[in-house]
């Protein structure tokens, strides 16, 4: 991760705390972005700790696109961090100097909403990503990446069934108890990064669309949140400004803090899901980050939104979030992610409401157990109520629970066959728009995406 450490002996990295290993031969140049010295030794432990530190180890040194400086598995959606021991599902490709990384997930399947609000369907969230990076010199990048989501073709314009959930709109009506499509290009963005010293980096980014620093991770690139395919009911406290259509961003980076600024555009994306909407960066959010060990990464961040809905220009709204994320590799192929995440809506004519999010995510082998536990306050106006109820706050409680089985597993592409059951809580003061049932939510999935990256992908994917 830090080849310019060199020592005599054995022992720990002082910067980021990782065992030192062997020298290889000192006439053996760096090798596609990939530090020579950092590869020798590697696939030659047998103990499964020692095996599942080399995989991790060898994950946090290829480079992030975003920055140079940062291990790859440190990079989130945006400019956002996940702790660098997180593993990463994806292929990558070699071109010279060049790096390719794809990374992806489809989850077709069929889902049964209860209650007046709900509906059955089938579909298919989907996404797909792709990251390069081109270096300029020793010291510096170029970073490029693009994103996509065929949502408008399987969700349609409405969106998908999910209780309780709000934002955004279909027909200049607002969404409510569905979570809506997102674009065909969710990302397309450039990025260039400096190195000036060992410890100090810096970076900028702009994004059309693209994320600001505002929030965590956004959920579907969370390791806690991988394996759900609903979208969190805090979603649009927390993480909604995933796609944005205009983003500069500017950071600097000492070891492991980072602090960065954007200014960006406020309004939501428009119900053309096939667009480029105007850019406006009329908005303005900073956040600082901090990964204390390889298995935490904490940010907290605020941000102002200028007009972010269309069906209501004069509220902007004030955005505060803070985040824990906390990640454990258990062996060569196990591993335990855990995301709590706290956000605020301090908008014009509503004034504050609060979510709260606790996720996590459990994998060993072909089996993986997760769940996620939600509070969010939510407006009679968020939830499209009558007249007598707009102004209200109700606390809304969502409790998910989801296993999946892979009937695939590690040979590129992983095939998993999932079962997921939410229960929802709601005042009795709603029983009149949502009936007096119990609020439930039942699917089951294929759950699509490329198998664990390993080194040995890596060897084979030159080009």
């Amino acid at each position: 991760m830090h080849p310019d450490v060199v020592s005599d002996k054995p022992g720990k990295c002082p910067k980021c705390g990782m065992e030192l290993v062997p020298k290889s031969d000192p006439r053996k140049k760096e090798t596609h972005g990939i530090d020579a010295h950092h590869l020798s030794g590697m696939g030659t432990q047998s103990a499964p700790q020692e095996s599942v530190h080399r995989e991790r180890e060898h994950s946090a040194m290829m480079k992030s696109s975003v920055d140079l400086a940062d291990p790859m598995s440190r990079e989130g959606s945006g400019t956002s961090w996940l702790p660098d021991s997180s593993p990463m599902y994806g292929r990558m490709f070699i071109f010279g100097e060049d790096m390719l990384m794809l990374h992806g997930a489809a989850l077709p399947r069929y889902t049964n909403v209860s209650t007046r609000r709900g509906d059955d369907r089938i579909d298919a969230p989907n996404w797909i990503m792709a990251m390069y990076s081109h270096p300029l010199g020793d010291n510096a990048q170029l970073g490029a990446r693009l994103m996509m989501s065929l949502d408008p073709l399987t969700e349609g314009g409405r969106g998908y069934p999910l209780l309780f959930q709000s934002g955004e709109s279909w027909h200049n009506q607002p969404l409510h108890d569905r979570q809506h499509p997102h674009d065909l290009f969710s990302e397309l963005s450039l990025s260039y990064s400096q190195k000036f010293t060992d410890d100090m980096s810096a970076f900028v980014y702009f994004g059309y669309p693209g994320e600001p620093a505002l929030g965590p991770p956004t959920f579907m690139h969370r390791i806690s949140a991988l394996d759900d395919p609903d979208a969190p009911l805090g979603h649009h406290w927390q993480d909604s400004t995933h796609v944005t259509f205009g983003v500069a961003t500017a950071g600097v980076v000492w070891r492991t803090l980072k602090i960065e600024g954007s200014v960006f555009t406020g309004r939501e994306p428009d119900e053309n899901r096939y667009d480029f909407d105007r850019p406006r960066f009329d908005s303005a959010s900073g956040r600082f980050s901090w990964n204390p060990t390889s298995n935490l990464a904490l940010q907290f961040s605020h941000g102002y939104l200028k007009s972010p809905e269309a069906l209501e220009p004069n509220a902007n709204r004030h955005r505060t979030t803070s985040s824990i994320m906390y990640n454990v590799p258990l062996g060569p192929d196990s591993n335990w992610a855990t995301t709590f995440v706290w956000g605020q809506n301090n908008t014009a004519g509503e004034g504050k409401t609060q979510s709260f999010l606790l996720e996590s995510d459990f994998q060993h082998g072909r089996d993986t157990f997760y769940t996620r536990l939600e509070r969010v306050e939510k407006s009679g106006h968020e939830l499209v109520l009558g007249a007598a109820d707009l102004q209200k706050i109700f606390p809304i409680f969502a409790a998910s629970l989801g296993y999946v089985r892979d009937l695939t597993h590690g040979n590129g592409l992983d095939f998993g066959l999932g079962a997921q059951f939410t229960i929802d809580h709601r005042p009795s003061d709603l029983n009149r728009y949502y009936g007096d049932e119990l609020g439930y939510g039942f699917q089951i999935f294929l759950r699509i995406r490329p198998s664990l990256h390993s080194r040995s992908e890596m060897d084979h994917d030159h080009m």
